[in-house]
């Protein structure tokens, strides 16, 4: 479903991405690991239109998208969850929902995907006339996921949806991640530092350091390599 080729990116005279190449299959979770600052965050820039990339391809459903703008690219289908949620703080819950279906002309349609998203996490739809910005973190991220979700992707991408939330929390949301790529067949690619929490739910995985995709395979092998042992899973 979606294919990097040799994708480059910088910012100024800083280059993030050193030509890294990797791949999404349709309906597959698939996780991209690795330390702070090693690039993750910007492969997910390049995709959704937010960094423009130096050089590479971007094949999204076999068009190259690297270099469209953002909202071009979420008319495909591609939703991006940034890192820090970014919820409209200012507004209520609905009316953040509501933003993430500004491309959806069809109310029914809209009240539909709002119903999905209330069914899978009920406390949003408890808390619709809250002001945003009052959530705790871990309901700003169910917030965020189904902001994304009201546009009706068929690819997801989450930038570290753990971060900052207590364990039980940090549980839950990848319970929901799980639950939704089987329930809608929805296609996810996941930026996670709780590298054994993303490698447990994934079915393929990458290693980013410093720009450089140094290691792939099935997720599964990657919990067992020795090198993604001691730097990411602390054994």
């Amino acid at each position: 479903m979606l294919e990097i080729k040799n994708l480059t990116a910088s910012y100024g005279t800083i280059n993030a991405l050193h030509g890294i190449s990797l791949s999404v299959a349709a309906g597959s979770i698939v996780t991209l690991i690795g330390a702070n600052g090693a690039g993750k965050s910007t492969t997910l820039r390049a995709i959704s239109g937010l960094v423009k990339p130096g050089g590479g391809e971007i094949l999204y459903e076999g068009q190259n998208i690297a270099g469209l703008p953002p909202h071009e690219i979420v008319k495909r289908g591609l939703s991006h969850v940034p890192e820090g949620r970014m919820i409209f703080a200012n507004l209520t819950v609905l009316e953040n929902l509501q933003m993430g279906a500004y491309l959806v002309r069809d109310k029914q349609v809209v009240r539909r995907e709002l119903d999905f998203v209330y069914a899978t996490f009920p406390r949003l739809h408890e808390r619709q006339s809250q002001v945003a910005g009052t959530l705790s973190g871990g309901e700003q991220q169910m917030l965020a996921i189904g902001r994304a979700l009201m546009s009706r992707p068929k690819f997801l991408m989450l930038d570290e949806p753990s971060l900052g939330l207590a364990p039980l929390l940090v549980k839950a949301i990848f319970e929901k991640i799980v639950e939704i790529n089987r329930e809608r067949g929805l296609t996810i690619l996941l930026v996670e530092q709780n590298a054994n929490r993303a490698l447990e739910i994934s079915r393929f995985g990458y290693v980013l350091e410093t720009g450089n995709i140094t290691l792939a395979g099935d997720s599964a092998a990657l919990r067992q390599n020795s090198l993604v042992k001691s730097a990411y899973l602390g054994g």
